[in-house]
């Protein structure tokens, strides 16, 4: 006879759930992606970030009072499973299995870009096997270690983000590695206006900037793991959202303020630059490092995001089409699509190399930040590496 037994338990306290939600959104997108963004808009990328974020503030805000009254798995799928009908519970739940499931295997085909940085010649499916076999344990073991796990990895990028800004505004105050001249707001105004890419640039880049605060969500799909979750979820939900609308508008604001925005995507990452600024040499190591982690993070909050969906599908047949019995979560974690992603890379590394998210990081492949703080390439790119170039 099967065991009834729930198989989930709540292990998540109040830091595991703030930091899996904040660690989940600001990812390699913000890390390396800002400056395509900046390319559509100019700085009035920095308000696309605060229209998204004051959005994305009153839906999670909606999201935090069903979640008090409901903290179940699968949060917005089952409510709009219970609440509007079967089928929007279903599209969502699906559509949002399948995203996890598409940013993971970008996530996994990255981590094997990021690793060749100091090892040019490691095959890109060694370390995308050793990162998916990584994951899944921290998953299939118990979600009190997928907290710690994402807890650190957000602590990693949390950190660099403070001491970008903090050494940003150095910069723009007190002119520190500018000669002691402080460069002031002027960036912000010149080389074509606060609206340089015109309102079709700034609606082009606000349909990236919605897109780059995915991840928020792992609050409610945490729901159902969370320790006393009506206290937890309540805290967690009011302080995750001021944090994430401070850290993405406070890094874009030091980025578009020190650098001309047209000078941005030529010259590589944006984080890059405002640590070679300074003059810290290995600012390419150092970010190549943090997105490492946070392509890692993203991979680990996918596989917990897509079991943790399932499980709510499992747990309501009626909505997945299946005879009633319910669907083994824990076989399912960790299931298909990671090995997709793995026989992916091993059998078509050139093709991941040119056509996923991992075309991000291929810049630092290339840089080294030189004594006047310009990036400069230093190495020969494999011919793979064109098309992101």
């Amino acid at each position: 006879m099967a065991d009834n037994k729930p198989e989930l338990q709540r292990g998540l306290e109040a830091r595991h759930i703030e930091l899996i939600a904040l660690g989940g959104t600001i990812g390699v997108g913000l890390f390396m992606g800002a400056a395509s963004t900046l390319k559509w808009a100019g700085p009035s990328v920095l308000l696309a970030y605060i229209i998204a974020g004051l959005f994305v503030f009153f839906i999670m805000r909606s999201m935090g009072e069903m979640l008090f009254l409901e903290p179940v798995t699968g949060s917005f799928a089952v409510y709009a499973h219970r609440y509007m009908s079967p089928f929007f519970g279903y599209l969502t739940a699906w559509s949002y299995w399948f995203m996890w499931m598409a940013v993971g295997i970008s996530e996994i085909t990255a981590i094997g870009v990021y690793v060749q940085f100091w090892f040019p010649e490691m095959a890109q499916w060694i370390p995308a096997l050793i990162a998916v076999a990584l994951v899944a344990l921290a998953n299939l073991a118990a979600v009190r270690l997928y907290g710690e796990i994402e807890f650190w990895f957000a602590m990693i990028k949390v950190t660099t983000i403070i001491v970008m800004i903090v050494i940003g505004l150095g910069v723009i105050f007190f002119g520190f590695g500018n000669g002691g001249q402080s460069i002031g707001f002027s960036n912000l105004t010149e080389h074509g206006g606060f609206f340089a890419g015109g309102w079709k640039g700034f609606l082009t880049a606000l349909c990236i900037v919605v897109a780059s605060y995915q991840g928020v969500e792992l609050i409610g799909i945490t729901a159902g793991e969370a320790k006393n979750p009506q206290v937890t979820l309540r805290s967690a939900v009011g302080k995750v959202l001021w944090r994430i609308l401070i850290f993405y508008v406070g890094a874009i604001f030091v980025i578009v303020t020190i650098f001309p925005w047209n000078e941005i995507g030529s010259n590589g990452s944006p984080f890059v630059l405002t640590f070679a600024k300074i003059g810290i040499t290995a600012a390419a190591g150092i970010i190549n490092f943090v997105v490492l982690t946070a392509a890692l993070s993203g991979c680990n909050s996918g596989m917990y995001s897509c079991g943790r969906m399932l499980y709510a599908l499992g747990e309501k047949p009626s909505v997945t089409g299946g005879d009633g019995e319910s669907f083994p979560s824990r076989r399912t974690s960790c299931g298909c699509g990671s090995i997709y992603c793995y026989s992916a890379n091993w059998l078509m590394p050139e093709l991941h190399h040119s056509q996923s998210a991992a075309c991000v990081c291929l810049r630092l492949q290339c840089q080294r930040a030189s004594g006047d703080g310009a990036m400069v390439c230093d190495i020969d790119k494999p011919a793979a590496f064109s098309a992101c170039t």
